[in-house]
């Protein structure tokens, strides 16, 4: 699965942008994500009076010379994050929909550059069954980033997963220390709403990918076809079916969609958790540039 558009060119569109946290971070130092504690860094922020037990090497003795009173100089802090990038790899992300497999790993390459670019902490999961792989480890620094894109384009799309077992069987989510980013079709039997309350419990900032094929979103079947659950294990699965395609049939799938899209989204919205729906049809760039960047998640 060569994808196309993971070159230079692309990459280099996106040095413009960063991820950007809402809340305040309790992550590691020595990144570029500014925070609203005061810390050890070479920009000034404040003064503030000196205080008993406070390292009197940060006193200002200009301002003594001035006032005869203890000041202390005050320092950014800048703190370095952990960005999560959990990719759904079942039949449905990539069986007989090659666009929709690429698409979901470029939003995935994408994200990561941004973590790595911005000096921080950068995993992928890849979610099969019930497992969550993680043959990378720890990404830090571009070289290691550009060393993994190379088997993040050799990914194999087949089966089921539960999405809910794979998120929270993670040991290393870390609290309150970055961004989680699940990207899927969300298609599935397993309840992935319970791997994101377990992210909104550990204080991550999530955003779910809702990833779909033109024919997902709007079907043109029509008359009798032999419809084939693309995760079903063989032809005799009873997820296969044979059905009559008729209006009154693909207008019940419209208001079913739009009614699980409409219900995802209060779902997030009252977890603060970001979502988009992106159909494969759409330019990568323009979700990047701009449905990313009115959730908040990019800057």
């Amino acid at each position: 699965m060569k994808i196309t558009c993971l070159n230079d060119a692309f990459f280099s569109r996106l040095e413009t942008l960063s991820l950007n946290l809402r809340s305040n971070l309790a992550g590691y130092f020595g990144g570029k994500h500014f925070v609203k504690t005061y810390g050890q860094t070479v920009e000034f922020a404040d003064f503030r009076e000196y205080q008993l037990g406070d390292d009197i090497r940060r006193i200002d003795w200009n301002l003594f010379s001035r006032f005869e009173k203890y000041f202390l100089r005050l320092f950014t802090d800048e703190r370095q994050m952990q960005v999560q990038v959990f990719l759904d790899c079942s039949g449905s992300m990539g069986k007989e929909t090659p666009g929709k497999a690429s698409y979901a790993v470029a939003a995935a390459a994408a994200l990561g550059f941004l973590a790595v670019q911005s000096m921080d902490k950068l995993t992928f999961r890849f979610m099969r069954g019930n497992v969550s792989e993680n043959p990378f480890g720890t990404i830090v620094g571009k070289n290691a980033f550009f060393r993994a894109m190379g088997a993040l384009q050799d990914l194999q799309f087949d089966g089921d997963v539960d999405i809910e077992t794979c998120v929270t069987q993670v040991t290393d989510t870390g609290d309150n220390n970055g961004i989680t980013v699940i990207i899927s079709d969300f298609f599935t039997e397993s309840d992935w709403k319970k791997a994101v309350d377990y992210l909104v419990y550990k204080k991550r900032q999530v955003l779910l990918l809702q990833v779909l094929t033109p024919d997902e979103i709007e079907p043109a079947y029509d008359g009798r076809v032999h419809m084939l659950d693309s995760e079903a294990v063989d032809v005799s699965d009873p997820k296969n079916m044979k059905l009559t395609i008729t209006r009154g049939m693909q207008k019940a799938y419209a208001e079913a969609l739009e009614e699980y899209m409409e219900e995802m989204r209060a779902f997030c919205a009252k977890r603060g958790v970001g979502i988009i729906s992106v159909s494969t049809e759409r330019p990568i760039e323009q979700v990047l540039f701009g449905e990313l960047l009115k959730t908040g998640i990019m800057s």
